[in-house]
């Protein structure tokens, strides 16, 4: 697909900005509920463990819907599907803000999870499409960094706002976000799709890549280890280490920070020696987290490693979601799909986890020993990885679009170097 912009060589094209621009809604929807936590456990009535299923609903919603709504909207006109997704998106966050039922609001969570899903599915194909195979990585991690940005500003502000208007007030901000963002969408996302001919078994077929398999796994335990503290990092915070309840998003907008930055250097690296990078991220955040279990009753301490927490383990992500890409060859929009429902399945897995043990003898460095065994086993698969090598041909997959009759030939190549 070319570039709706025509940028000059080396740059993205505009609509990767823009799709960056919408996954900063959707990361701040998944994660500014770690910061409002204890505000919404008291007025649903839950403890504070029950009201972390909000997270979770919303990764399992995004492992569910991600493939079939990538499979449903598959020939249907890639502007059309994004707008819809939002559409959606903002409807769900209506009918939570109006609602004082917690089964109501979670399953408003879910909902949106859906539209989450179909919107990263589809974004990151006409990410990587419009950046071509030499910046594809670069692009992953524009796209990421949307995400990570919310961190920075999405989250805190919305836990910040959540003090004075309640919980409430972020869930109708972010519908209202949502609206405008369907504009811009309509707007800069170029009108020609991928309408004609997609074949949903060549989309299946590119599931046979053992490679594309190890990356998902990547993705699942990183992910999983990083969100399983994150998610109960506000009771660590205030009652461990005695920071106060106000300052809480403070920290997370250094989480934010580093997570933002660990997608940057990811994306940058990712691009010439993917597995050193990867792996020596994932080694250091193992060791991040395990060192803030003792480290934790210093207030200064807590905030540099949350910190490092972020920027070692966000630096994984944009490398392992190019990679399987790459994988995938021409049959992208499941993979992209899986990607998203492999970071989800780590986030629903451990928080799933954290919340347990949180109620458990371990106490609040419970979801902080989760996330660190989590982090340890991302070794495995990157190590295997490494092992196998990054560089071999990915899977040959036909595809056929209104502007091309002919088979696409070729993978994504890469240099003989990358496996290193």
């Amino acid at each position: 697909m070319p570039s709706a912009t025509g940028p000059a060589p080396g740059k993205l094209p505009f609509v990767v900005w823009v799709l960056a621009a919408g996954t900063f809604l959707m990361g701040t929807t998944e994660f500014v509920v770690a910061g409002l936590l204890p505000e919404m456990a008291a007025d649903l009535d839950v403890s504070v463990a029950h009201a972390g299923l909000l997270i979770t609903a919303f990764a399992a919603g995004m492992i569910v819907g991600g493939p079939t709504m990538a499979m449903a909207t598959l020939r249907l006109p890639q502007r059309h599907t994004l707008n819809g997704a939002l559409a959606v998106f903002a409807l769900g966050h209506v009918v939570a803000a109006l609602s004082a039922s917690f089964t109501v609001v979670l399953a408003a969570r879910v909902v949106t999870a859906l539209a989450t899903g179909a919107f990263w599915a589809v974004g990151f194909v006409i990410a990587t499409t419009a950046a071509g195979p030499s910046h594809a990585t670069r692009a992953v991690g524009v796209m990421m960094g949307g995400l990570t940005l919310a961190n920075v500003v999405g989250v805190p502000i919305g836990s910040f706002v959540g003090q004075f208007t309640g919980w409430r007030g972020p869930f109708w901000a972010l519908a209202v976000l949502a609206a405008l963002a369907a504009v811009f969408v309509g707007r800069f996302v170029p009108r020609v799709g991928q309408r004609a001919e997609v074949s949903v078994r060549a989309e299946v077929r590119a599931l046979r890549q053992s490679r594309l398999w190890l990356a998902l796994a990547a993705a699942v335990l990183i992910m999983g280890g990083v969100l399983a503290t994150y998610t109960y990092i506000t009771p660590l915070l205030t009652d461990r280490a005695g920071i106060a309840a106000g300052a809480v998003p403070l920290v997370l907008i250094a989480f934010g920070v580093g997570a933002l930055a660990g997608t940057a250097i990811g994306g940058r690296l990712g691009e010439r020696r993917p597995m050193t990078t990867t792996i020596t991220a994932a080694a250091a955040t193992a060791v991040a987290l395990l060192v803030l279990i003792p480290a934790s009753n210093s207030a200064v301490a807590a905030v540099v490693l949350v910190f490092v927490m972020a920027l070692t383990g966000f630096t994984v992500n944009p490398v392992v979601t190019s990679l399987a890409v790459r994988f995938a060859g021409n049959a992208r929009t499941l993979t992209s799909a899986l990607t998203t429902s492999a970071y989800n399945t780590g986030i629903a897995v451990g928080s799933a986890l954290a919340g347990r043990v949180l109620d458990s003898s371990l106490g609040l460095t419970g979801p902080t020993l989760v996330g660190a065994v989590f982090a340890a086993l991302t070794l495995l698969p990157l190590i295997v990885l490494a092992l196998s090598g990054t560089a071999r041909p990915a899977l040959i997959v036909a595809q056929r679009t209104e502007t091309t009759e002919t088979t696409e030939r070729h993978a994504a190549d890469a240099p003989a170097a990358t496996a290193r």
